[in-house]
């Protein structure tokens, strides 16, 4: 084959990766010391929470960070609508950092149609537009935690931005860890977060 034809299908199939890489939603990887996650993120469906997300994870700020919390049957109240999931972040492992961060404009379930079913992943937050590096992750699927969801009093929902796509029995592990007044003990190290 003369290598000006060799060098056109190079050329084609670059090209082509190129495309495809363009056109697939990004993926990120929780190492932990009790195995990866792999969440793929919808920029597409919710812009602001992934980007931010991403933002973060670019800018170093979950190296050495934690699964701190799990809520599950037997650590809530028995009047409230439950919740299976476990949360990480940098609230224990940078506090101060954490609360400098600028919120995300809240992104709800009704406008973005991602919906907390199990291995979803979404944001923390106080009032709407309050999330920051604070995530969880579903165990199961929580209607609640959508838009008129009961779960949080304002009803608005919280910003799902992605999902699992390997490593739910990792999540499940972390989840039946030892925990005190939901809190895990210990934390669950995170070594890092990282685009794939």
């Amino acid at each position: 084959m003369p290598i000006r034809l060799i060098i056109f299908f190079l050329v084609i199939f670059a090209t082509s990766c190129k495309e495809e890489t363009k056109k697939g939603l990004p993926h990120v990887i929780i190492e932990t010391g009790y195995g990866d996650i792999e969440i793929e993120l919808y920029t597409d469906r919710a812009p602001l929470t992934a980007n931010a997300f991403l933002s973060y994870i670019d800018s170093g700020f979950y190296n050495k960070s934690n699964f701190y919390r799990v809520l599950s049957m037997y650590n809530q109240p028995s009047n409230a609508p439950k919740a299976f999931l476990i949360q990480g972040g940098i609230w224990k492992s940078n506090n101060a950092l954490a609360q400098s961060l600028q919120g995300i404009p809240h992104e709800p379930t009704n406008k973005t149609g991602i919906l907390h079913k199990e291995g979803t992943i979404s944001m923390a937050r106080n009032e709407p537009g309050s999330a920051g590096p604070e995530f969880f992750i579903m165990v199961e699927d929580e209607t609640g935690f959508d838009y008129g969801g009961e779960n949080i009093e304002d009803r608005l929902g919280f910003a799902a931005f992605g999902s699992v796509v390997r490593g739910m029995p990792i999540v499940r592990k972390i989840h039946n860890l030892k925990e005190i007044n939901h809190y895990l003990d210990p934390p669950v190290y995170i070594k890092t977060i990282r685009r794939k």
